[in-house]
């Protein structure tokens, strides 16, 4: 599938009913979605076929994405109930059946013991606020949930690539920064002041045998 084609499908995708300052909840924009499916199908053929992890799915923007560019499987983990109900009606008004939603903590992946995955596809919270930390937890989580030769793809601010990428291959793993891209945080809290604002992040693609992904 075309990445414009793709996006197109993605408009679709309703937002968050309900959505918490707390656990960062912001809607990804389709167009990155669509972006970041798109590259790690087209680029690396890490979608068709293959097994899926969605960390912290949240209305299952990256979930839909996967299954839409010919995903085997994906199994989506999200931690607000809210969020759930959301994704599960979205994936109702797209009639996709080949998705487990599972309601848990990424910190403490509820995924029945040995089962692997092929790819990680996240956008987890940034770490801001009170979450200090949160972003590379849920790096660490997805390198322990993909098979030797898996890749996981998440978004990070900008301003930690030097850390993140130190961090990680100081471990023996590989850091690809594919692209430098706008997140776009739309006027949704009570603090917010203005209409829109874009956050500078990368795109990355985190790839390395299991056994470097310890200590």
């Amino acid at each position: 599938m075309k990445r414009k084609q793709l996006e197109s499908y993605l408009q679709d995708v309703d937002h968050f009913s309900d959505p918490k300052i707390e656990l960062e909840q912001y809607p990804t924009d389709p167009h990155l979605a669509a972006s970041v499916v798109y590259t790690a199908q087209s680029g690396y053929g890490d979608i068709e076929d293959k097994c899926v992890l969605d960390l912290g799915a949240g209305c299952g923007m990256l979930t839909i994405g996967s299954v839409l560019s010919g995903a085997a499987c994906v199994v989506s983990v999200e931690l607000d109930s809210s969020a759930i109900q959301d994704m599960r009606g979205n994936l109702a008004e797209f009639e996709i059946d080949n998705v487990e939603v599972i309601h848990g903590d990424v910190t403490r992946l509820p995924i029945r013991q040995g089962f692997k995955f092929d790819t990680v596809i996240m956008n987890p919270p940034f770490g801001t606020k009170n979450n200090s930390g949160i972003d590379m937890a849920f790096l660490e989580a997805a390198l322990g949930a993909i098979v030797p030769h898996g890749a996981v793809y998440s978004f990070h601010k900008t301003s930690t690539r030097d850390f993140i990428v130190k961090k990680f291959e100081d471990r023996g793993l590989r850091v690809t920064v594919l692209a430098e891209m706008k997140f776009k945080i739309p006027q949704m809290y009570k603090m917010h002041r203005k209409r829109e604002v874009l956050v500078d992040v990368d795109f990355i693609r985190i790839t390395g045998k299991l056994s470097d992904c310890g200590g």
